[in-house]
């Protein structure tokens, strides 16, 4: 019999549809204005779309039960945490963005750090799943 584990399955359908919707949302902070335009791009190519993608994967290979799934969700989130984090810093610092991008960007950081923490879990591991 299995272990029943607390929120898996609503985390794992919240990952799957914040990752979906966060495609469209990316490109449209893209396209948001001239401040830290590069910095926006750049971000956006190499680590918001990539997070993106694995995060779907992820939450998708979590609602097949697969085990490699959660290797995937702690890379992703491990993704998105090292580009929001800095990121929300210098927007914080250098334009006073706290009820902006700026601070959707550190809010973001903190429930990936959060869903970071819950999926690091040993339990998860000791379920059998395929």
């Amino acid at each position: 019999m299995r272990e029943r584990v607390f929120g898996y399955w609503t985390l794992a359908w919240a990952g799957l549809i914040s990752n979906i919707i966060a495609l469209p949302i990316i490109a449209l902070i893209i396209s948001y204005g001239p401040p830290l335009k590069v910095a926006n791009i750049a971000i956006a190519i190499s680590l918001g779309w990539p997070s993106a993608i694995v995060g779907i994967v992820a939450s998708s290979a979590l609602l097949a039960e697969k085990k490699w799934g959660i290797t995937l969700a702690l890379v992703s989130l491990s993704m998105i945490i090292s580009g929001t984090i800095p990121y929300s810093i210098v927007r914080l610092v250098n334009f006073k963005d706290l009820f902006g991008i700026g601070g959707l960007t550190l809010l973001s950081a903190l429930f990936a750090l959060l869903a970071l923490i819950y999926w690091c879990n040993p339990r998860h591991r000791r379920t059998i799943r395929l």
